[in-house]
């Protein structure tokens, strides 16, 4: 497979990082590419103040500001963080979003791998961010279901360095239990959702969510936790959903269960995990005759889009930014205790299981005025 410009950069600074300095022309040479891209990949770098460059040479930056003075050191100053995500896209694009402005608030340098939702290559692409001379992880793994997490998650925990699971959550007494993890308290989400519907009237929402992902199985639970937390029972199954584009037939048959539902009165709300299925599902409920806030009062779980479909969705919004953010200054914490006392593993702080709550951003599907939010 080729090797990406961004992999590239990485190795580059690695190398400049170890000796300390080198010319283009080194560089050129140990990164096998000509010394026109290697120019190129300095200029680069130098531009955004990763490197130092001076007559052909470039240096590791300086970074020995004296403490306490107007170019005091900040807490990550010179640290190199890497992040596995299994996207870059929807939900994770804001995760990643935050964990970017954290490093660079600390002063550290986040270097970026993608899974694409393939468990057996986070271990590859993990040790990849290691080489590229990240001091310590942030992984989301490419897990769908528990079975991924069996097989592909124990390698987490024999990590030489010190690791922090975003958005994803242990079994419990495992391993990767021991981690630092920061996660979105989905159930919370979902029990603000059916509360929701409930105080504007309606009886007990119905779910219809997908099966193939993390998130997607905690709303599953969470679905199930609030339902007993409230002493209500289900008025059906829940309804799977899958994409339109990916299962035609199976997107129907789930339109058409939650159209039943509520033409023969049993419904009048519903939770849709996520965002994209719910806007098509409004879409084609709305063909089929049933209007949107209506006849059903719907909402939203993920909140990526769903202020953008025609008759505004009201949400649930994880705090996906946040999740990036509290993560990556949890990892350079852990990492700058270690520089301050490498020789003291017996004081080696408690770990930490991080839980963020989502919130409710109210709009029109659900038939209550939509909030203002004002600055």
């Amino acid at each position: 497979m080729r090797e990406s410009a961004a992999e590239r950069h990485d190795r580059l600074l690695a190398l400049v990082r170890e000796s300390g300095a080198a010319r283009v022309a080194e560089l050129a040479d140990r990164l096998g590419v000509s010394p026109v891209t290697a120019r190129r990949d300095v200029e680069a770098l130098a531009s955004k103040g990763l490197l130092d460059r001076v007559h052909g040479q470039v240096s590791w930056p300086e970074r020995n500001a004296s403490p306490g003075g107007a170019g005091a050191r900040r807490p990550g100053e010179g640290l190199i963080l890497g992040l596995l995500a299994p996207s870059a896209t929807y939900y994770f694009a804001e995760v990643i979003r935050g964990a970017h402005e954290a490093a660079a608030k600390a002063g550290a340098r986040l270097i970026l791998r993608i899974s694409d939702y393939r468990p057996e290559e986070d271990r590859v692409r993990a040790e990849g961010l290691l080489a590229a001379g990240a001091e310590g992880v942030l992984v989301a793994p490419g897990w769908r279901g528990p079975e991924d997490r069996s097989a592909y998650g124990n390698w987490l925990a024999e990590l030489p360095v010190p690791a922090v699971l975003l958005e994803r959550r242990a079994d419990p007494g495992s391993p990767l239990d021991a981690l630092d993890r920061v996660v979105s308290d989905h159930g919370h989400g979902v029990l603000l959702a059916l509360r929701h519907l409930l105080g504007l009237g309606h009886g007990t929402p119905l779910l219809v969510a997908r099966g193939d992902s993390p998130t997607a199985l905690a709303v599953r639970a969470g679905y199930t936790e609030a339902l007993a937390t409230l002493g209500l029972t289900a008025p059906g199954p829940v309804i799977d959903s899958v994409p339109a584009d990916q299962d035609p037939a199976g997107f129907e048959r789930a339109v058409r269960a939650l159209y039943e539902a509520v033409s023969s009165g049993r419904l009048s709300a519903a939770l849709v995990h996520n965002d994209v299925d719910a806007i098509e599902i409004v879409q084609r409920l709305a063909e089929l005759g049933v209007k949107v806030p209506e006849d059903l009062a719907l909402i939203a779980y993920d909140d990526e889009v769903a202020a953008l479909a025609d008759t505004p969705l009201t949400a649930v919004a994880p705090p996906k930014r946040q999740v990036g953010r509290h993560a990556t200054e949890l990892l350079v914490e852990r990492l700058t205790e270690r520089r301050g006392a490498p020789e003291s593993p017996a004081e080696e702080p408690a770990r930490r299981h991080l839980s963020l709550l989502p919130r409710l951003r109210v709009r029109s599907s659900c038939g209550a005025a939509p909030e203002v939010h004002t600055s």
